[in-house]
């Protein structure tokens, strides 16, 4: 019976090879090679380290003659394979994708591409997906253009990762026009294998306003609900705020730059309630409001699927999921510094700037 050449690893080979034989980032094919390098090191012939791998014997003796031939590198390094060459220009499906437009529509899409380029669907969705390219997504921005951005950005943000001591920090905004909507017909239920339905058409029976008060640190929020959302609700709901915190704390409420925010008989009692400081987000900013995170949920969670017969019973939904969430709340995290944004902010202006010239 011939044998085959022994292998003698030194010890920083031997420590590499074994590396490489417990990466789960190396290619599949390298930390083969690895282990037949290794075990072909243990003394094992060609034919038992095929069984143990569960390869062609001839593979183990070749893999085996190149390591002892070139090294490390003989295991790493791909010799190029046979075979036509690619006939598609990637590049140039990547620039039309990204610096056209299809004739009669706003964007591409796999089909459109493909009878454009004279190529398959499946080759344009293999280019676009190496490239990270989905055409047909759309995300929606807008810049401020606040004079006082960075000092407004500055001020919330810092309430938000140093907040005052002995001090409540409040984030509070309206969420109107909230639909009291029936269905025309009852739904089906969810079951295995079959989604919920409910009808596309509904009744309508009328609207509310949720006005709300998120706790920036504790993550509780204080609502009520109003059927308008004009600075005489408002007024009642900075009453209720004031009686609903304790009186010997300071108060800074963050809202956006609505009008009824703004109200005279608003900055009046204002004036009357020192303890209260009042930090307006920048223009086109509400995003830095977090309340705005906890009116999404109540959308998404309790308001998008319900079936509510009257206001009233839309208002008691929103209350016991208010309630509800007090029971164990859990407070939305602000990661993001105010310099972090800046540059961002400053990156998306230079970005807009030269896609208009």
């Amino acid at each position: 019976m011939r044998k085959a050449k022994p292998v003698i690893l030194s010890d920083s080979d031997r420590a590499t090879l074994e590396q490489w034989t417990r990466s789960r980032t190396l290619p599949a094919r390298q930390v083969e090679r690895a282990h037949i390098v290794v075990l072909a090191a243990q003394g094992r012939q060609d034919k038992q380290i095929a069984q143990e791998l569960g390869c062609h014997r001839r593979k183990v003796a070749r893999w085996r003659q190149r390591f002892l031939a070139g090294g490390l590198d003989a295991l790493a390094r791909e010799k190029p394979r046979p075979g036509r060459k690619p006939s598609i220009d990637a590049q140039a499906i990547v620039r039309r994708t990204t610096q056209t437009n299809p004739a009669h529509a706003t964007d591409w899409s796999v089909r459109l591409m493909a009878r454009a380029a004279s190529i398959s669907p499946t080759s344009v969705r293999r280019i676009w997906r190496a490239h990270g390219l989905k055409p047909h997504r759309l995300r929606s921005f807008k810049l401020s253009r606040d004079p006082q951005f960075a000092e407004k950005l500055e001020a919330i943000v810092g309430l938000y990762l140093s907040p005052p001591q002995r001090a409540l920090v409040l984030c509070v905004d309206e969420k109107s026009q909230i639909q009291a909507l029936d269905r025309t017909q009852p739904g089906l239920p969810l079951r295995q294998g079959r989604a919920r339905t409910q009808t596309h058409d509904y009744k309508r029976h009328g609207t509310t306003t949720l006005f709300a008060a998120l706790n920036a640190l504790e993550g509780t929020v204080i609502g009520q609900c109003a059927p308008r959302h004009r600075h005489q609700e408002y007024l009642k709901f900075l009453d209720h705020l004031d009686g609903q915190t304790p009186a010997d704390r300071d108060v800074h409420l963050i809202v956006d730059n609505y009008a009824t925010h703004k109200h005279a008989r608003v900055k009046a009692w204002l004036k009357k309630h020192p303890r209260f400081s009042v930090h307006y987000t920048p223009t086109s900013a509400s995003w830095l409001n977090m309340v705005e995170r906890f009116f999404r949920d109540l959308t998404v969670r309790r308001v998008r699927a319900g079936v509510f017969r009257s206001v009233a019973e839309l208002e008691l939904a929103i209350t016991d999921y208010i309630r509800a969430h007090n029971q164990s709340p859990k407070p939305f995290i602000w990661t993001a510094k105010a310099q972090d944004i800046l540059a961002k902010v400053s990156r998306a202006q230079s970005a807009m700037n030269k896609s208009c010239n």
